[in-house]
Parts: structure tokens; C-alpha cells; sequence
């Protein structure tokens, strides 16, 4: 059993920065893979990014790549999102999720979800 809890969403100018965090509880977040999706109001949830369970390997959502940037720090059971160069359109509640075996885009394959926080950028 996985607990996220998300944390570091705001209201932000286009062009601006933010670093969203989730920190997982157990021991053995390390074996996780671990993912962040969005949802924008009245739009279905949308993958954004993955890490493997290792860090070695990402993905990125084609509307994120090169701006965005999934990391992890397996000692403090945590998955950051460093946003840059934000969008009005990148607005939403963002999730992070976990899987012990599914890597990839479908929200649907991840096990444990946070409850989001949310994201307001502003033209």
C-alpha cells in the first residue's frame, strides 16, 4: 500500500516555473513507478509523466517535452515535476501516481493515486 500526498501547485504567469512534489509513504517507494497526470476542467485525466522505478528512464507527454522534468528522490519517498516555461493551457489538478509493475501513458494501469493539487496559469 502506497499513500501520495501532492504539494506545490499555485497561481503562476505564463512563462513562469513551478515544482510540484509528492512524497509516498511505505518502504518501499524505490520500487514504484512513478507518474504525474493532469486534469483540466471538464477534460479527461491526461498523462504528463513517468519515471521508472529506478530513474533511469522517463516519458514525456508530446505537450511537455523539453519543459517539464520528472525526478525522483528515492531516500525522501518522493517524485518532484519541475515545470517551466508554463502554459494557460497546462492549468489543471495535477496527480502523481504509482505502480509496482505498469509503466506507461494509461491512467487507468496505476494502482495509487494522490488527490491533486492545483495548477493556475494565468495570459
Amino acid at each position: 500500500q502506497v499513500q501520495l500526498v501532492e504539494s506545490g501547485g499555485g497561481l503562476v504567469q505564463a512563462g513562469g516555473s513551478l515544482r510540484l512534489a509528492c512524497a509516498a509513504s511505505g518502504r518501499t517507494f524505490s520500487r514504484y513507478i512513478m507518474g504525474w497526470f493532469r486534469q483540466a476542467p471538464g477534460k479527461e485525466r491526461e498523462f504528463v509523466a513517468a519515471m521508472s522505478w529506478s530513474g533511469y528512464s522517463t516519458i514525456y507527454a508530446d505537450s511537455v517535452k523539453g519543459r517539464f522534468t520528472i525526478s525522483r528522490d528515492n531516500a525522501k519517498n518522493t517524485v518532484y515535476l519541475q515545470m517551466n516555461s508554463l502554459k494557460p493551457e497546462d492549468t489543471g489538478v495535477y496527480f502523481c501516481a504509482a505502480d509496482s509493475r505498469y509503466y506507461g501513458l494509461s491512467p487507468g494501469n496505476y494502482d495509487y493515486w494522490g488527490q491533486g493539487t492545483q495548477v493556475t496559469v494565468s495570459s
